[in-house]
């Protein structure tokens, strides 16, 4: 990496969120009082857009740059200088930050403006705006962070908004409970984060260059190629540690169980975690580090079939819900198994590819759903809804589009995303061909269940009850208007990354400064050509028993719901009963052995303690008693005798001279008494 660029302002696109943060958080309730809901908005989503604009200058900045030269950096002071550990607060622009923040700004932008059409008649307004912008400061530490351990600071930051967000109507128990595992589910992933980056620091000290900055790290991985922990490459035990961490931020297997509990909060807020921001952290984290993660196979290895598992585990559970905003959720979960997939083959870039694609379809149909939600009255049970395209004619040709993008058509922008990881995991060097054929069955069970929640919401007969259908209407302008820019994103932004037999991809290239050299593949066009074909095939087919099912109902679902005695159906539907598996196992157990060791301590411990002061305590009473009665009894004893002798004693002197002579005469004659009778 060449030296960055000097810039002063980079600070201001994670600043000028946080300061909206501040303003809501501390005046809100005051503002919204005095000057109306109007202006919470406008303090929230005008520092967004500005720091989309400031985002649209580093982008092009870099653009107009040679490529080994696409660094700038705004280093503010020196954060910690402790040893040999010295980190800068310090925010870095390169092409792959670059992306990353004209993803969270633009798309966190929208569903800002969306946001203040949906949850305007909510009592805390200004609340929950105060807590969106400060998850868009934590998410843009995040991916402009110059270091490691800056980066981390963001990380944290989105955990603890999400928890906020994600619980915001903290009255409803569902929603409470679910804050609170979206939060200590994610702790469980971030201790490995943090072991991860302890090895990779101490690692670095121990050859003498010790740094958390990413540039300084990147230069240096090679000194550790060699070094081992535990017979393990410390490479490989450091990446997979990090990667335990991706799995909590990023929602794989075996931490992915928060995220549809997630759907709680705020439609608003779903598109946001889902789409462009927190759960795309452990994707940017590992390109981030990809020069690390290429060193170690293993690591890669693992995140590939972790990545397949994750896919077809949340596609299969996807096939069987009916909450419109669940059906969702586990798209994201498949989706971001896709991302991992591309990561394990050595395709990073094409990771952050269908990261990217994924943002603007997964958004709309997010914030879709919540203009469906909306006309509802709340209502989000897809079996209570069909026929809303003649009332909702936008929302259902945004939702449209967005259904064939994620389906992976072409030219939507979801087939060239999803299309580079199949192929990469075909053909790579890194590839497996087992991995290739679990991902294309999930890709066929993604195009039924999108199918099959489109036909359910927008075709048909309306199953809604008369009062809702008398109120049907399409959502106002400020909600229908993010949609129609997310569904042209849907539709174009794939075109920059075209597979090599359309001419090669302009978002690998432009990637290539920071991800060079992975996951190439050189196999002929015809193959290409005819992986593309299948591809796109299986989708069809997908979509094909989806239109029988529920479109032109000639199929009927209790054909598949009944397969092998309705045991697959029931598996899918009950999500596989990992959360009562995790409650039976982690939550039970861990009460159950914090119970035990409970007992173990008041029983054992504390017997033990409290026998010993028991016999303590008798000890000191015998030992009381030998002090009381034969200690002092002698010292008192020997005190009265000689109290009594002094006191007879003092009597002789009586101060009478004829009294002393008598006594003179008495013992004289003794003494001559004794004199005579024994010494003579």
């Amino acid at each position: 990496m060449e030296n960055p660029i000097q810039t002063d302002f980079i600070r201001w696109i994670v600043f000028l969120p946080l300061l909206g943060a501040i303003v809501n958080g501390l005046l809100g309730a005051k503002i919204q009082k005095s000057l109306g809901k109007g202006a919470i908005g406008v303090i929230a989503c005008a520092p967004v857009i500005v720091a989309f604009i400031l985002a649209v200058n580093g982008f092009l900045t870099l653009k107009g740059l040679p490529p080994e030269k696409r660094f700038l950096i705004d280093n503010l002071y020196r954060w910690i200088d402790l040893g040999s550990l010295k980190v800068d607060m310090a925010f870095l622009i390169d092409p792959l930050s670059s992306v990353m923040i004209l993803v969270v700004t633009g798309i966190g932008g929208l569903i800002h403006i969306y946001a203040t059409g949906y949850m305007h008649d909510d009592k805390a307004f200004w609340r929950f705006f105060a807590y969106l912008n400060l998850f868009t400061a934590a998410m843009l530490t995040l991916v402009l962070g110059d270091s490691l351990l800056l980066l981390f600071v963001g990380w944290e930051g989105v955990g603890l908004c999400s928890y906020a967000l994600i619980g915001f109507w903290y009255h409803d128990h569902a929603n409470a409970r679910a804050g609170n595992k979206a939060f200590i589910v994610n702790r469980v992933g971030d201790f490995g984060f943090v072991l991860g980056m302890f090895l990779l620091f101490w690692s670095l000290d121990a050859q003498g260059h010790a740094s958390l900055t990413f540039r300084e790290m990147v230069k240096w991985a090679p000194s550790i190629q060699n070094m081992s922990l535990w017979g393990w490459p410390v490479v490989t035990v450091a990446t997979m540690f990090l990667f335990v961490g991706a799995t909590g931020k990023s929602a794989q297997i075996p931490l992915f169980v928060w995220l549809p509990d997630a759907m709680a909060g705020p439609t608003p807020v779903s598109a946001l975690i889902h789409a462009a921001t927190m759960v795309t952290a452990g994707v940017y984290m590992t390109a981030r580090m990809n020069v690390f993660f290429s060193m170690a196979p293993a690591t890669l290895h693992l995140i590939a079939w972790v990545g397949v598992a994750t896919a077809v585990v949340a596609a299969t559970i996807a096939l069987t819900q009916n909450d419109i905003k669940k059906v969702l959720a586990y798209s994201t979960v498949s989706q971001l198994g896709y991302m991992f997939i591309g990561v394990g083959v050595g395709g990073y870039a094409a990771a952050v590819f269908h990261l990217m694609t994924h943002a603007f379809f997964k958004a709309c149909l997010f914030l879709g759903s919540g203009s469906v939600i909306h006309a509802m009255h709340h209502e989000q049970d897809m079996r209570k809804m069909g026929g809303l395209k003649q009332w909702m004619p936008i929302t259902f040709a945004t939702f449209f589009i967005s259904v064939l993008a994620i389906a992976g058509f072409p030219p939507f922008a979801g087939f060239f995303s999803k299309d580079e990881i199949l192929w990469l995991a075909f053909t790579s060097d890194h590839g497996n061909k087992a991995v290739w054929f679990f991902a294309l069955c999930g890709a066929g069970m993604t195009a039924f269940y999108m199918f099959r929640q489109l036909f359910m919401t927008f075709y048909g007969k309306c199953r809604a009850d008369h009062h809702t259908q008398e109120h049907l209407h399409e959502s106002p302008a400020v909600m229908t208007m993010p949609l129609v820019v997310l569904a042209i994103g849907a539709v174009f932004v794939g075109l920059i990354g075209l597979p090599g037999v359309l001419g090669g991809s302009q978002f690998a290239h432009w990637l290539e400064p920071v991800i060079a050299g992975h996951g190439e593949s050189h196999a002929s066009h015809a193959l290409e050509w005819g992986l593309m074909a299948v591809s796109v095939s299986v989708a069809s087919f997908g979509v094909f028993v989806a239109y029988l099912m529920y479109r032109k109902e000639s199929l009927s679902p209790d054909t598949f719901v009944n397969l092998a005695g309705g045991v697959p159906y029931r598996l899918f539907n009950a999500k596989w009963y990992l959360d009562e598996i995790y409650q039976a196992v982690l939550v039970e157990g861990t009460l159950k052995l914090a119970r035990f060791w409970s007992a173990f301590d008041a029983y054992i411990v504390d017997g033990i303690v409290n026998g010993v002061a028991a016999v303590v305590r008798f000890v000191s009473w015998l030992n009381g008693l030998f002090d009381t009665y034969i200690i002092d009894g002698l010292v008192n004893a020997l005190a009265n005798v000689t109290y009594w002798a002094g006191n007879r004693f003092r009597r002789l002197q009586t101060g009478n001279i004829n009294g002393y002579l008598y006594g003179i005469i008495i013992a004289m004659a003794a003494a001559v008494y004794v004199k005579i009778r024994y010494w003579t």
